[in-house]
């Protein structure tokens, strides 16, 4: 079956379906389908991410992350509250363990007046007021403005949305196989954009790099927390490190970790192996290993660790004064981490590149999920700049 479409989106994602979303938005008349090669939307990190909506203080201000976390807040806001999606106000303290990571608070508090988030410095007493069973050294952050929600409850009413408004959706379906005639193309393919992206000569500098998160909750129903709690996080990897989030349902699950895996989708032991990506990862790792490029050598033995549940569990309980022991695993996410070849560097930030009648997004990481509905506004604005036409 031949059909011509106005626009092929790989990857029923979140960002995938929020592009067809926002182009449906400008133009009733578009013909527009999303393929995806799982059984069903949002398989990947766009259902497996923590549903935290991040406020938009860890990042600099000259970063499209920045230009779109505040926004991309209230949009998915006012999403969830127009479909009745629960949203859980969860807020967050970011916690520091000694005089550097003190500065780090600051730093943080200085980003969030730059983008324009309400945070506020607290000492200790005004901690207690808010939850009096986190530690933290002198200081903390206080975010209001953070929240969590069900991811894949979005992803699920986002899908079921598009199709009332003439999406099609062809599931079961990889990109080499479609016999689908289109005038544009938008590669939101996560994990294997980079390869897409190379099929249209473009994105010639990079690679995904795969990177594990696991996740594990708090079996008992006690409530031993009634907001988010995260570290000071490594400013200079895009990681934040092992944390806390309350989640929609009030439900407690500590991480993610950010372990070094070994091909894209190796969530649980030789479970999708392919030896050609196991080959072309490998290397790399390698590589950065050796070259200790952005303090991989540290990053990789100390996050490799967290394989051990009782470590991940130390971890987190250092932050608090009391929770107990009883956690299960959670089923993993794996992140779509771009790597510069060129450079031996992490892309901190969004990276989008156009051919001719194409458009690839090749780095949505975190807090992507948060930046969606305001990220594919200007992913279909970048389109429109590319076609040089209006739509």
């Amino acid at each position: 079956m031949n059909v011509y479409y106005d626009y092929l989106i790989i990857g029923a994602g979140i960002i995938g379906m929020s592009i067809a979303y926002e182009l449906r938005k400008r133009d009733s008349n578009l013909k527009i389908v999303v393929i995806e090669k799982e059984s069903t939307e949002a398989q990947h990190s766009s259902g497996r991410n923590s549903g935290v909506l991040h406020a938009g203080f860890y990042y600099s201000a000259d970063t499209l992350k920045a230009k779109f976390t505040v926004d991309g807040n209230k949009k998915i806001r006012e999403f969830c509250n127009q479909q009745n999606i629960t949203i859980n106000e969860t807020k967050k303290i970011v916690i520091a363990k000694d005089e550097d990571e003190l500065k780090g608070l600051y730093e943080l508090e200085r980003r969030a007046k730059i983008n324009k988030v309400e945070v506020k410095i607290i000492d200790e007493n005004e901690l207690k007021d808010i939850d009096d069973n986190i530690k933290t050294y002198k200081k903390a952050l206080y975010s209001p403005s953070t929240a969590s929600v069900n991811p894949r409850d979005v992803c699920l009413k986002l899908k079921d949305i598009l199709v009332e408004l003439g999406v099609d959706f062809y599931f079961n379906t990889k990109y080499e196989d479609i016999n689908l005639s289109y005038r544009y193309l938008i590669n939101s393919a996560g994990l294997y954009a980079d390869k897409i992206a190379h099929s249209f000569g473009l994105a010639k500098d990079y690679t995904i790099l795969p990177f594990k998160g696991v996740y594990l909750k708090y079996k008992k129903s006690d409530r031993v927390i009634k907001t988010n709690v995260y570290p000071v996080p490594n400013l200079k990897n895009p990681f934040l490190g092992v944390h806390y989030t309350v989640t929609a349902d009030n439900n407690i699950k500590i991480g993610p970790t950010a372990i070094p895996v070994f091909w894209r989708e190796n969530y649980k032991g030789f479970k999708g192996f392919n030896l050609n990506e196991f080959l072309e990862i490998i290397y790399y790792e390698i590589k950065l290993f050796i070259l200790n490029s952005f303090n991989f050598r540290t990053l990789a033995i100390s996050e490799m660790k967290n394989y051990i549940k009782s470590n991940l569990v130390k971890k987190a309980k250092d932050m608090l004064y009391y929770i107990d022991d009883d956690f299960e695993v959670m089923p993993a996410g794996i992140r779509a981490q771009l790597l510069n070849k060129k450079t031996n560097e992490l892309e901190m930030d969004f990276k989008i590149e156009h051919s001719k009648n194409s458009t690839h997004i090749l780095n949505a990481v975190s807090p992507a999920f948060t930046c969606s509905f305001a990220f594919s506004e200007y992913i279909v604005d970048e389109i429109i700049k590319n076609r040089g036409e209006k739509l």
